[in-house]
Formats: structure tokens, C-alpha cells, sequence
């Protein structure tokens, strides 16, 4: 580009300044094209860098004058022939499938991935508690859990989108990668896919026919809309024991008893009968349900406490909560090995005792040593909570 933009200016042969000179001067006036040319080649190669900028930032036009300041000044004016244009820029638009990329990993921070695979879990979990024998596992138990998890899972997507566009302020300082909040998500886009979300939703627990399932869908949209919208009488979220309420409701009862029906009765036709393993299942749950509602708020003190939301954090201190947790969820295993423990069955009393002894014992090694100073470390905390929340759904079918 350096010898382009030389070879820009024209010969030394077609300077003007020749016309004021007379034959007799035509030594020194060799010298001075010499000279002249000399100082453009010079500058040229010295300030390359500085004209592209002053080009880019509409410097240039399309004559390019040239000074030399000194005891003789010297103008030289020369017509480009060729527009003088920058290297290419290293910057490339993204293409469709960088674009592509990003979108889903926005939609997947959105979704809150960790309740959406909370929520598919407990699906399966207590559908399975519903067959009775090998020949239930037929293409209408699949087609109706499957019914169940999608809808649910549209219910999830607007429960938490509620959650995110009610909370935008708050979560730039407690959740500042969540798309709303780093700005990825207009509020016109989060407000368009609730919304989608929540149609969805309800259109296909409609046509499923299913009134268990409808019953589940409109209880959690109402607790979820109650939870999280700011208008007179709601925002529940703001009470720590009514926004713990609204989750039990939905994770602990909800989701067991709702579910189990919707294979029970509408999937299989028969009578709605609550066995022990259902009854387990809604007592342990209540108690996992309380311990996320109130590990949620450990690491988003901070947030809380500036935008007013008096969690059970704010009140009694993080360390407190943490084992507040911690006592609950033990409370919670020893129930479920001493239920496990009175099983008739060998096989389920050898997996659901060894199981939750092995879930409790992690548990309180993993406790003990987590720094409640380091907000990072309570995250990764949190999610080992909800890990082991997926676990126990592992477990529940296999209680007899």
C-alpha cells in the first residue's frame, strides 16, 4: 500500500512549479523536483499509518496536499488517480451459524437450564410410579408423558421469563449474564416469548384433554405470575414465607400428585389411588422444595437487600440459612432411609437405604466445605443442591 499510495502522485515532470522557472534554472530547478519528490516518498513511508486513520475518519479528499515547514516551503498537489482506500478491515461479519450459536445460548440462559431438567425429571419420576407392570410401558404411557413434560416445560420457560422481566435491575447486580439483564434480551423480546411460551402452554394442555394436567398448568401459572409480577397484592417473591409457599406449592405438591394423576387416570383410566411411594415422594419433596426456596437467595443477598426483597437471607445472614438448609435436607434423607428401611421389598430397601445414606454423607462432606465468604462458591453449592435433587428422582420410583 506504501508504494501504491507513491505511485498515487504524479512525476516530478508534470509539477506545475516548472512553468515559473526559465531555461536558465533548470539545474537548480531538477534539484528541487529531486527534493520534493524525496520529502513525499519520506513522508509517505513515515506517516502511512496516520493517513489511514485521518482517511478513514473522512480526512482525506481527493487531493492530497502535502507541507514541509522550514526556510523554503515547499506545496505539492497531486491528483490521485486511484481512490487511496484502507487494508481490508480484519473485522468479518458473523455468519449464520456464529449468529445461530448465539441465539441458543441466549435462549439457553433464559430458560434457567437447571429447572428445566428439575422439571422433566420429576415428570418421569412420578409417571413411573403409576405403572404397576411391564405391560404399562406402552406407546400410550410414552405419548402421554411426553404430552406432560412439553407443556410443563413451556409453563417452566414462562415462569422463570416472568421471573427475569420483573427482575432486570436486581439481576445486574445478582445475575448480571442473564440475557435481560446483560442486555441480549430487549424487554419487548423477554415480554414476546413469555407470552409464546405460556399460549403454548395451555393450547397443548387443551387438546391433550387431560384435566389433571390442565389443573397443574393453571395452579403454576397463577403462582408464578403471583410470585414474580410487580403489581399491587403481588410480587410474592418480596415475603420470604410466602414466596417458599409458592415454590413448595408448585415443586413438592404440584408436580407430584398433578403428574401421577395425569398417568393415573387420564393415561391409564384407572381410579386416582395415593400409594406410599406417591406419599414419600410429596413429603421429601416438601422439604427439597424449602431448601431451594431458601438457597436461591444465599448468593443474591447483595441484590436483595439493595432493591428491598426481605429473603430469609437478608434477615437472619447467610451462614444461618446455609445450615438451616443443610439440617433440613438431612432430615429429609433420614426420613427416606428409615421409609426405605420398612420397604417389603429387599431390592428396594437395599437401593433407597444405600442410596440416600450415600446422598446424605456427600452432602455433608461437600458442606463443610464450602466458603460462605465466596459468593462463587455458594453458587456451585446451590447447583450441587439441585443435583442432588435430580438424584432423588432417580431414587423415588424405586420406593415400594
Amino acid at each position: 500500500m506504501a508504494s501504491l499510495l507513491i505511485s498515487s502522485f504524479p512525476k516530478a515532470s508534470s509539477f506545475p512549479l516548472s512553468a515559473h522557472f526559465s531555461s536558465s534554472h533548470s539545474s537548480d530547478l531538477r534539484v528541487l523536483r529531486c527534493r520534493a519528490w524525496k520529502t513525499i516518498e519520506s513522508y509517505s513511508a513515515m506517516n502511512y499509518g496516520q493517513h489511514l486513520v485521518m482517511q478513514h475518519a473522512g480526512g482525506f479528499n481527493n487531493n492530497l496536499s502535502l507541507y514541509r515547514r522550514g526556510d523554503t516551503k515547499y506545496l505539492v498537489n497531486a491528483a490521485s488517480e486511484q481512490p487511496l482506500e484502507p487494508e481490508p478491515l480484519s473485522y468479518q461479519p458473523k455468519s449464520l451459524q456464529g449468529s445461530l450459536q448465539d441465539a441458543l445460548n441466549a435462549f439457553y440462559k433464559f430458560s434457567r437450564p437447571h429447572t428445566v431438567i428439575g422439571t422433566a425429571l420429576s415428570i418421569i419420576s412420578v409417571s413411573l410410579l403409576a405403572v404397576e407392570k411391564l405391560s404399562d410401558f406402552s406407546p400410550i404411557f410414552f405419548t402421554g408423558v411426553l404430552e406432560a413434560i412439553v407443556a410443563a416445560l413451556f409453563m417452566n420457560i414462562y415462569i422463570v421469563g416472568l421471573n427475569q422481566l420483573s427482575d432486570i435491575e436486581i439481576d445486574k447486580v445478582n445475575k448480571p449474564y442473564l440475557p435481560l439483564a446483560s442486555g441480549e434480551y430487549s424487554v419487548a423480546t423477554g415480554v414476546i416469548l413469555v407470552t409464546s411460551f405460556a399460549i403454548m402452554s395451555f393450547c397443548l394442555g387443551w387438546s391433550v384433554g387431560s384435566q389433571p394436567l390442565l389443573m397443574a398448568l393453571f395452579i403454576s401459572f397463577i403462582l408464578g405470575t403471583a410470585y414474580s409480577i410487580n403489581i399491587p397484592f403481588l410480587r410474592w417473591k418480596r415475603s420470604a414465607v410466602v414466596a417458599a409457599m409458592c415454590i413448595l406449592a408448585v415443586r413438592a405438591v404440584i408436580v407430584q400428585i398433578a403428574f401421577y394423576l395425569h398417568v393415573q387416570t387420564h393415561v391409564y383410566g384407572r381410579p386416582a389411588i395415593f400409594s406410599k411411594p406417591v406419599l414419600f415422594a410429596t413429603g421429601f419433596m416438601s422439604f427439597f422444595s424449602v431448601v431451594i426456596a431458601l438457597f436461591k437467595d444465599i448468593p443474591d443477598i447483595v441484590g436483595d437487600q439493595i432493591y428491598g426483597i426481605r429473603s430469609f437471607t437478608v434477615r437472619l445472614g447467610q451462614k444461618r440459612v446455609f445450615w438451616i438448609c443443610i439440617t433440613l435436607l438431612q432430615m429429609a434423607y433420614a426420613t427416606a432411609i428409615i421409609v426405605g428401611a420398612s420397604s417389603s421389598s429387599l431390592w428396594s430397601k437395599l437401593i433407597t437405604v444405600l442410596g440416600h445414606m450415600m446422598l446424605s454423607s456427600i452432602l455433608w462432606i461437600r458442606a463443610k466445605s464450602v466458603d460462605l465468604d465466596s459468593k462463587v462458591a455458594i453458587t456451585t453449592f446451590y447447583m450441587f443442591i439441585w443435583k442432588l435433587f435430580y438424584a432423588e428422582y432417580l431414587l423415588i420410583p424405586l420406593v415400594r
